[in-house]
């Protein structure tokens, strides 16, 4: 059992073994269903009780007024929220007219089970009515992988004692009531009866609902049609209205018989196109659904995720636990990503209203890097609909008098959505990453096309901009001055590391992508003099150094800022952005969340291995994790210094935040950046990994794993690695050339079929490095059973 006794441990699912209604909500967000396009979260089937309602469709949205207490130029006008759109998981039953509720009568058995193999939400229940009448109900429910606008429940109903009448009411309700939100800035702003009603129409056993957001005018349709499969007669019958649609079914079981009712839905949107059109869309993809059939999706759905698997499993040998963790982790990374198409990955994934569904750097730095090595089609479309939004980030750029493109700090449709500018408008670096996933994509893919189609734009608006907001000082260094770098606790910085690392890969790929496209770069207005201004700028660009300490400063000054006192500082006041003013934040030495160290990741060729150890162990000292984003980071660079133990300690932190809800806010949707950080932790960490151009391999493993295995797809080539403490070993199971990469400084060259296997380096015994007090994370290796 996990450490809350509510959910088995087991390697290929996620079983709740009893309900826990005060914990509902958090329940909700862990069984949540999405493709990418549509995302249900767990609420149970009848609709009662629940957290927090919530079905999304990616890219729906509503408008809302973003006040000011003082108004300043640049500042965004509007935010944008996620809304909970038409609920279609309703199924309500009715035993001899007691209405099926767990909070009456007597529950004796409730079961949950996420199948990350099936990719479905099975639901068993046993529950006497207060009348007495014992019923067993078996639910499953999938939102299609290969069907992107489908959704199918399939209900089942049997007496346990005597003849029972049962009715079943399927619905459709748009405009749900949702809970007050929570008294926390990072929950989403609740947004009350968004959908304005344009049809409906109920006919047979089939409801279609129509309705248009009042402020951002997208038009949203969803519609539901069902099959029965009963021993006995059968009464159907049909209604609908503005806001609500339902299907009634009402028949007699008597004991030994079942009633099967198969639920589809279907869900489209569009901002442009006519209320016919989008209406005939859900009927078309209902009529779709029901030809397959339910048994059909379920094999569909299956085989879909054994081609994920084969290409994106992790395995761990010694700690269970974590093997759950990781697949949970990667099956909601793939139901983020999969089928988003032309759509951003938001911060939650479609699993719930936090962070108002916005998409923020999290994609491209730490949710892309899993998928470019696991589902890289998945990650070309999320820098495809980057490339869509161009214009907007362009406009952007203007108004704040620069060139190039400004890609917004926290979006949905790719204006910016951020009314906090110092954290928001001044982190540039947003722009410098969305460049890095595209030169890691290409790297990893060699897509041409998309580079002449999409990356090199991106690319090229990019480094315009990188020339726009630096300059070079009287010492001939290129400066970025001014801005803020992934520590949202350290604003308005003069060269912050991370920053100036990334522009200026930015500005380097940028240069080699145009000489590699002549053509299409002097159609984007690049010529040689800005190419060459481009890598003048790299080649000069400033990073700062503290030589009395020996460290490099997360930006220009900060090591001479003074300390947090964080030996006055109570565990109850983090994180410290609620409890603290910002203006004490930024002029102290706390991070919030790895900066200089996540240069060390992704940019690590600027320093040497001792000079990265001095470097990580001084921040250790002051990042107090009041992010998500922090622990996965930390973990990689903790291995790749020699603190495997901790990196241990923080792979397992990424992994649990949800399962465990570390942060308290699970219950708002899932932390998809930190998920993804399980792989990041495990591949790039105790895997050593690193893509620049090269695959190259650095393995090593802490006390408590035994064996470390994971697959990566690289082109058409799929290559399996498997740690073990006697060795690596590497093999091509699939591609049309050899492969070449690195195992520490060995160069290995592997044809289609072949494996080699090569000893670890030793890893040296380091005394582990302290965190501020109260802030170290929970020690993995040692436990019991480890």
């Amino acid at each position: 059992m996990t450490a809350n006794g509510v959910f088995a441990v087991d390697p290929w699912e996620l079983r709740e073994t009893r309900l826990d209604l005060d914990g509902l909500a958090r329940s909700e967000s862990l069984f949540a269903l999405s493709n990418g396009h549509i995302g249900l979260r767990g609420n149970l089937d009848e609709g009662e009780p629940h957290g927090l309602p919530g079905t999304y469709l990616n890219g729906v949205y509503e408008r809302r007024p973003l006040p000011y207490a003082e108004a300043g130029y640049g500042y965004p006008e509007s935010g944008q929220s996620v809304i909970n759109v038409t609920n279609g998981k309703i199924l309500r039953l009715l035993v001899d007219d007691e209405p099926f509720d767990i909070r009456y009568g007597t529950l004796h058995f409730h079961e949950r089970v996420l199948d990350f193999r099936a990719g479905t939400l099975r639901r068993t229940v046993e529950w006497t009515s207060p009348a007495g009448q014992r019923v067993r109900i078996v639910t499953q429910r999938l939102v299609s992988f290969t069907q992107r606008a489908v959704v199918g429940i399939c209900l089942e109903v049997e007496p346990l004692g005597g003849e029972v009448r049962i009715v079943v009411q399927s619905e459709l309700v748009a405009n749900e009531d949702l809970p007050a939100p929570v008294a926390d800035p990072r929950a989403a702003a609740a947004l009350r009866n968004p959908l304005v009603a344009e049809w409906s129409e109920a006919d047979g056993l089939r409801g279609t609902l129509v309705h248009r957001t009042r402020h951002s005018g997208l038009r949203v349709a969803a519609a539901m049609d069902h099959v029965v499969d009963a021993p006995a007669e059968v009464a159907t019958s049909a209604e609908a209205s503005d806001d609500w649609a339902r299907a009634d079914v009402t028949t007699v079981l008597r004991p030994g018989e079942r009633l099967r009712l198969v639920k589809f839905v279907s869900y489209g949107w569009s901002q442009q196109r006519s209320l016919p059109a989008v209406r005939d869309q859900v009927a078309a993809a209902l009529t779709a659904a029901r030809h397959t059939g339910w048994d059909e999706l379920l094999v569909e759905q299956r085989r879909y995720l054994e081609d994920f698997w084969d290409r994106a499993d992790v395995q761990l040998d010694g700690d269970a636990e974590l093997q759950q963790a990781v697949r949970f982790a990667l099956f909601h990374v793939l139901q983020a990503g999969a089928r988003a198409e032309g759509r951003p990955i938001p911060a939650k994934g479609l699993t719930g209203p936090g962070y108002d569904g916005h998409c923020f750097w999290d994609t491209e730095t730490f949710v892309l890097p899993v998928l470019t090595h696991t589902l890289p089609r998945a990650a070309a479309d999320v820098l495809r609909w980057r490339h869509a939004t161009l214009p907007l980030a362009r406009d952007r750029a203007g108004q704040l008098r620069l060139r190039g493109a400004a890609f917004p700090w926290r979006t949905i449709n790719g204006e910016e959505c951020s009314g906090y500018w110092p954290a928001g408008t001044a982190a540039f670096h947003v722009n410098a990453d969305i460049a890095d996933a595209v030169l890691r994509y290409l790297d990893a893919t060699g897509d041409r096309e998309f580079e002449r189609e999409v990356g090199l734009e991106l690319l090229v608006e990019t480094a315009r901009l990188w020339r726009s907001i630096g300059h070079h000082d009287l010492d001939g260094h290129f400066r970025i001055d001014g801005v803020t770098g992934p520590d949202e606790y350290s604003a308005l910085a003069d060269n912050n590391v991370y920053t100036n690392l990334m522009a200026q890969r930015n500005l380097l790929g940028a240069a080699d992508a145009a000489a590699r496209d002549p053509a299409r770069a002097g159609e984007l207005g690049v010529d040689a003099e800005e190419t060459a201004a481009w890598r003048h700028a790299a080649v000069a660009m400033m990073i700062p150094y503290d030589e009395a300490l020996g460290v490099h400063p997360q930006a220009e000054g900060f090591t001479r800022h003074q300390g947090w006192d964080f030996a006055h500082t109570r565990p109850e006041e983090y994180p410290l952005l609620l409890h603290f003013p910002y203006f004490d934040l930024y002029r102290k030495q706390v991070v919030k969340q790895a900066d200089l160290v996540l240069a060390l990741q992704l940019c690590g060729d600027f320093a040497d291995p001792d000079q990265k150890r001095r470097d990580f162990e001084y921040y250790e000292r002051i990042t107090v994790r009041d992010s998500s984003l922090s622990a996965c980071t930390q973990a990689v660079v903790a291995a790749e210094v020699g603190h495997l133990g901790l990196a241990y300690d923080y792979a397992a932190e990424a992994a649990l935040l949800d399962l465990r809800d570390l942060t308290g806010n699970t219950r708002d949707g899932l932390h998809i950046a930190s998920l993804a950080g399980t792989w990041i932790s495990l591949v790039l960490g105790l895997g050593g990994m690193r893509d620049h151009g090269t695959l190259s391999f650095c393995p090593r493993l802490p006390e408590g794993i035994d064996r470390l295995a994971f697959r990566i797809v690289r082109g058409d080539a799929r290559l399996r690695v498997e740690v073990l403490r006697t060795g690596a070993t590497y093999e091509l199971v699939a591609g049309s050339t050899p492969l070449t990469l690195r195992h520490h400084d060995e160069e290995v060259k592997l044809d289609v079929g072949a494996s080699r296997t090569l000893p670890l380096r030793p890893t040296p015994r380091l005394p582990r490095p302290a965190q501020p007090p109260g802030r170290a994370p929970a020690r993995r290796s040692g436990l019991p059973g480890r």
